[in-house]
């Protein structure tokens, strides 16, 4: 089957521990702030939230699935209880799992989650897997993301299939590792994205720069080659930039406080990359993106908040009339 939009990227279940108000608390500081518990103390919890089928990618594809694409998931689980639960999760969202491969003997990828007030620290741990590009019928989108350390030929491979299949667009939406790698490493897979996503800070460390100025920042990261790229800033909004104009989006109005953030900006990336590929334009998709990413953050997890496309347009139709991109510089 030709899909309109393949995911690629590690999959997770998700364990959320709820922390009590006053088991644990917050410091600022300069470089990061601090999540402190006594230690070595029993520290009681409100309740557990078992999330199955997450990660930056999965949370794509599922949310480009639910906006009407025809979607499938590369990845890799273990041939435990855990990765049956992933393949039973996608199945039911209508997402293609061919490209999934289960690995004899190993486990699935678990991620634990100190929920704290509306924020969260995630304790993460990638599985070892052989990484190996299946023989995709050729998509109209590739979506790829976070992958382990261990996967630094995968990208090779990804890259080079890119560069055999000119007709598929790819969007990139760097993960941990893959930002730690450096633009330099990656330079085949940065040069041919049609899309690339990163928050302001990221864009400071793949740039190896200070600057905080949003227009040289998106200029440099054009320079490795996305021809859109976009910014993410937030509760201050986020930016896109084609490549001659960089517009400024506000978020979409709360309906009330956020629940948990999980999953914000994977919501965001999608919903913009989904809308491309549903036809719309730049500045569309930059109106399409915070509605998701308002709705995720009313809910536990990554997925559960995510959208249909009739969800969505109705949250746009009921915009306020402020609710449109501005332009913010030229590049």
């Amino acid at each position: 089957m030709r899909y309109d939009f393949v995911s690629i990227g590690d999959v997770v279940t998700d364990v959320f521990i709820r922390l009590l108000p006053d088991s644990a608390r917050v410091i600022e500081g300069t470089e990061w702030d601090l999540l402190c518990m006594n230690h070595p103390d029993k520290i009681p919890f409100d309740r557990t939230y078992i999330v199955p089928g997450v990660g930056n990618s999965a949370n794509a594809a599922v949310s480009a699935a639910r906006l009407g694409l025809s979607a499938a998931f590369v990845s890799n689980i273990g041939d435990d209880k855990s990765g049956q639960e992933m393949l039973d999760h996608f199945k039911a969202e209508k997402i293609g799992t061919e490209y999934i491969v289960k690995h004899k003997g190993k486990a699935s990828n678990n991620h634990y989650v100190l929920w704290y007030k509306d924020d969260r620290t995630i304790l993460i741990h990638h599985e070892t897997y052989e990484y190996h590009l299946p023989a995709l019928e050729e998509p109209r989108w590739i979506y790829f993301s976070s992958v382990g350390e261990h996967a630094i030929q995968y990208h090779d491979d990804i890259a080079e299939y890119a560069r055999l299949h000119p007709a598929v667009k790819m969007a990139f939406q760097p993960g941990t590792f893959q930002i730690k790698l450096g633009a330099k490493k990656l330079m085949n897979i940065y040069a041919r994205s049609e899309l690339f996503f990163c928050n302001r800070e990221e864009a400071q460390e793949i740039t190896e720069s200070t600057d905080n100025d949003i227009a040289r920042l998106a200029r440099a990261i054009h320079t490795l080659g996305p021809k859109i790229v976009v910014i993410t800033d937030g509760k201050d909004g986020a930016y896109a930039s084609d490549g001659d104009t960089v517009w400024f989006m506000r978020n979409y109005p709360d309906p009330q406080p956020p629940l948990e953030r999980t999953g914000a900006g994977d919501s965001f990336s999608s919903t913009f990359t989904a809308a491309l590929a549903l036809g719309k334009s730049v500045t569309e998709a930059l109106m399409w993106a915070p509605i998701n990413s308002m709705s995720v953050v009313q809910y536990v997890g990554a997925q559960e908040g995510l959208l249909r496309r009739s969800q969505l347009e109705k949250y746009l139709a009921d915009a306020p009339s402020d609710y449109k991109p501005k332009a913010f510089a030229k590049i």
